[in-house]
């Protein structure tokens, strides 16, 4: 799988999360009409998305990112393209905490409103880094795949051949 259609699809997923979270946090209160825990969820949410708008405003890869594709091992020919086995092994603690935090939403109905304010960060934090991603690839005419490996290991990527970007050697020739 490609790495910038797996931040793609984090960003999507995340936003999923915080959706849902919400939508069960909204509905356990709206039976019991508890307006204070609903205005206080609201203002988290609130918050939440100011704060991650704010750690993704940047359009370049963050320093995670950076070491990731700086540590790529190279590659002559493409990997195998497994996008369900390697969303699912690498999104796994996403998905632990959706459940995790629906479920005690069962006892307590601000759990996944907390929750769904984290899934907003984490969504709006990484909603740029795709673009970055991909304007290095096109740069250096590279194309990152994310290797498949253990869930616990952390993530690498493969380096292969890609298609290398020829506007800025367009202009050159046109002004000269």
């Amino acid at each position: 799988m490609r790495f910038v259609d797996f931040l793609r699809t984090t960003v999507l997923v995340s936003a999923a999360v915080a959706t849902a979270l919400a939508v069960i946090c909204i509905l356990s209160v709206a039976g019991e009409s508890r307006a204070t825990l609903t205005a206080v969820s609201v203002g988290w949410w609130l918050v939440a998305a100011f704060f991650g708008l704010r750690l993704g405003r940047g359009s370049s890869v963050n320093t995670s990112i950076a070491r990731l594709l700086a540590g790529a091992r190279s590659t002559s020919s493409l990997p195998e393209i497994r996008p369900a086995a390697i969303l699912l092994n690498r999104l796994w603690p996403l998905l632990v905490f959706a459940i995790a935090s629906a479920a005690l939403g069962l006892l307590a109905p601000q759990i996944p409103g907390i929750a769904a304010g984290f899934a907003i960060i984490w969504s709006l934090s990484w909603r740029n880094q795709d673009a970055a991603v991909a304007a290095i690839e096109e740069r250096d005419g590279v194309t990152f795949y994310i290797q498949h490996t253990s869930p616990f290991k952390a993530m690498s990527l493969l380096r292969a051949p890609g298609f290398r970007s020829s506007r800025g050697e367009q202009t050159r020739s046109a002004v000269g």
